[in-house]
């Protein structure tokens, strides 16, 4: 409140920002400096509100239960998953990113982008999921958190900005195309995979390669998996 004399301003709080996000599109980033995959996204302020700016923090997961799988891609999750029967239980959402973006000022709606960073490391659950699959597409929900930073009057006329959080019942959904990881992958790594093996494991293999002179890792590979004699190289 505002009383004669006191000096002290009031501020219309007014409509509070209510932001709806929506994912429209999903590419594959190509000139990324790592295998990077691409959310079109656009964000719809509701109320009518004038936004400065949003600091937006968002959480992606990978929902596998709500997606199709041929045998051969069933083969390749059973160690995260175990066998279909118990697909009911035990596919759970997987946890794949934690992004970060700052939307500038608009009224209305705006549209952003999201990158989010794909890799081959499947030691994480996520990345070896996504290194299963053939086909389709792969259902990723999105969370979002954050600041939203809006404008507020003072009852002698004044501006200030208020700050907001976006509610954690904000969310979207997308859908990643398979094909468009493997783009975004084969950009960096083309045909091919990569094994995370200990460091004496390296080095006993990089002195294998040596001793025989071979050019690539796939020919050490190669002939260890058919279990030719570890004798003199050619």
């Amino acid at each position: 409140m505002t009383g004669a004399g006191t000096g002290v301003e009031t501020v219309e709080r007014g409509p509070v920002a209510d932001l709806d996000f929506t994912c429209t599109d999903v590419v594959a980033d190509r000139y990324a400096a790592g295998p990077t995959v691409v959310l079109r996204m656009r964000a719809e302020e509701r109320s009518g509100v004038r936004v400065h700016a949003v600091a937006l923090r968002c959480q992606v997961r990978i929902e596998p239960l709500r997606r199709h799988y041929n045998d051969r891609e069933a083969a390749r999750v059973v160690d995260l998953f175990g066998d279909r029967p118990r697909w009911g239980a035990t596919m759970q959402p997987l946890q794949l990113a934690f992004l970060a973006q700052v939307l500038p000022g608009f009224t209305g709606g705006c549209t952003f982008d999201l990158a989010l960073p794909v890799s081959y490391d499947v030691e994480v659950a996520a990345h070896k999921f996504l290194a299963g699959l053939e086909e389709g597409e792969v259902p990723l929900l999105l969370l979002f958190s954050g600041q939203v930073f809006t404008a507020r009057v003072t009852d002698r006329g004044a501006g200030s900005i208020a700050v907001e959080p976006v509610p954690w019942h904000k969310e979207a959904t997308a859908r990643l195309p398979v094909a468009v990881w493997r783009e975004a992958m084969d950009a960096h790594f083309p045909d091919q995979a990569w094994l995370r093996v200990s460091r004496e494991t390296h080095d006993r293999l990089s002195e294998y390669r040596g001793r025989h002179g071979m050019l690539g890792w796939d020919d050490v590979l190669s002939r260890l998996l058919e279990g030719a004699p570890d004798g003199p190289g050619p």
